[in-house]
């Protein structure tokens, strides 16, 4: 389908209805409106049909892998089914294993805790703080900003081939952590050419597709990485879930994640007063305790719906989304967007700029109470990366009103507009005609800081 075929009914965007979409909420200036949620890339609201399914699964709810009633059983079945079709979704290979998890910090904090000794990880330092930090107990080599992708694979390839810690004749494990879609400027990294030279330096790689799985097609296989880690939470599905999968050597050697019932096989008490535990060899290792069902099952609708939509489908619509949104910032000279490795770039919808002379906590501020649009702003959870782009230190804001920065200044803080699934013409629209009157006409109201946010000012 192309950009315009999938744009001339929007049908791609009515084959997958999000909740919300018909919420109105109050205007400070008086009024109401439809709420444009625009924030896809914090939480994703939920596709409808994810909801329904749950919904129609909430009665037969029953413990996981514990009983030998009916609920139960169906039960286990819907969970293990959920694993299958999530296996399928990212192309897995037949002996990995997927392991559901709260989120993908939790999932990359699993990878992090089963690390075998001396493992040497790289990291770029404009990864989410979810990828960036739980290797702090290992070795870390935290690699420079690229400024191109070319330059991201010839960064990892001389910092791989500058290992000095040999082993026993070779060099000790290597692990490289790696966003597939940067969750600050929506660009598109080379996974699969940085997947290459891991392999070819005999490292192991890690793909944090908390990004990329909700907008682009992602294969274990078709990249040649070792694990994806991605949350159920931007994948249009709610309840708190996450997904490690991949190799399962690290996972079956290592210690579990948590100890606890679901994770141990066998457990006999010893002579000496101690404890013997035979852990499961299985992706159970890793999951004490009763599982969230509900949160994988809805990870595997959002998977199903997604594949039936198409990704050639859903990917055509956000392109027109998001050339819609960049070509009415470039209208507006005091907007800046942020990128590293320029415009022509391939992104998904994640977009994020600093305005001259406006406190991006204002901005923000006034996009939701005098328009209904629901963006993000600050530091997105990546400040080494939001340094190299505002070519500051981040900062907390300043008194709410005030302006970020003088004309001419560095910004301290940026906003970030993120959209995806179901987000109709009008959202877009909506949110560039507003950023275009906010910066001409000012805001409309009064604003105050309350607890470190912009909020109005209802005092009066």
């Amino acid at each position: 389908m192309s950009v315009s075929t999938a744009v001339a009914d929007q049908s791609v965007c009515a084959s997958l209805p999000v909740l919300g979409r018909d919420v109105t909420v109050p205007l400070v200036t008086g009024g109401e409106v439809t709420y444009a949620a625009l924030d896809y890339a914090a939480s994703a609201p939920a596709l409808q049909r994810v909801w329904d399914d749950v919904a129609a699964y909430a009665p037969y709810y029953g413990s996981v892998h514990r009983g030998a009633g009916y609920l139960s059983q169906l039960s286990t079945d819907l969970f293990e089914n959920a694993r299958r079709t999530v296996a399928e979704f990212l192309g897995c290979r037949a002996e990995d294993q997927v392991v559901f998890t709260r989120s993908t910090t939790d999932s990359l904090n699993l990878l992090a805790a089963a690390l075998p000794a001396d493992c040497q990880v790289f990291v770029f330092e404009t990864e989410h703080h979810a990828s960036l930090l739980p290797w702090r107990n290992a070795r870390v080599t935290y690699l420079d900003a690229p400024s191109s992708p070319r330059q991201a694979v010839e960064t990892l390839e001389r910092a791989l081939a500058d290992r000095t810690v040999p082993i026993e004749g070779g060099y000790g494990p290597a692990l490289v952590c790696v966003t597939g879609a940067s969750n600050v400027t929506g660009e598109l990294w080379p996974v699969r050419e940085l997947a290459a030279a891991a392999h070819a330096h005999g490292a192991r790689i890690v793909l944090d597709a908390a990004q990329l799985a909700p907008h682009h097609p992602v294969s274990a296989r078709d990249l040649d990485v070792d694990w994806v880690a991605f949350s159920g939470h931007k994948l249009y599905a709610p309840f708190g879930s996450g997904v490690l999968a991949g190799r399962a050597d690290w996972l079956r050697e290592a210690d579990p994640y948590l100890a606890g019932g679901g994770a141990s096989r066998k457990v006999a008490r010893r002579t000496d007063g101690g404890v013997d535990v035979e852990w499961h060899e299985s992706a159970a290792r890793h999951e004490a305790g009763s599982p969230n069902v509900i949160g994988a099952y809805s990870i595997a609708s959002a998977c199903t719906a997604l594949t039936e939509a198409g990704f050639d489908n859903l990917v055509a619509r956000e392109q027109y989304l998001i050339e819609k949104v960049r070509t009415g910032l470039a209208d507006v000279p005091e907007v800046r967007v942020l990128s590293l490795f320029g415009d022509d770039a391939p992104r998904v919808g994640v977009i994020s700029f600093v305005v001259e002379g406006w406190n991006s906590s204002h901005f923000a501020a006034a996009l939701s109470a005098e328009y209904g649009i629901g963006v993000r702003d600050g530091l997105f959870c990546a400040h080494p990366l939001l340094r190299t782009l505002l070519g500051s230190d981040p900062q907390t804001q300043g008194e709410c009103g005030a302006p970020e920065a003088a004309p001419g200044e560095k910004s301290l803080n940026a906003i970030r507009v993120s959209f995806g699934a179901g987000t109709p013409d009008e959202h877009v629209e909506r949110f560039v005609d507003a950023v275009r009157e906010l910066v001409q006409d000012g805001a409309r109201w009064n604003y105050r800081t309350q607890d470190g946010r912009c909020v109005p000012d209802t005092s009066a």
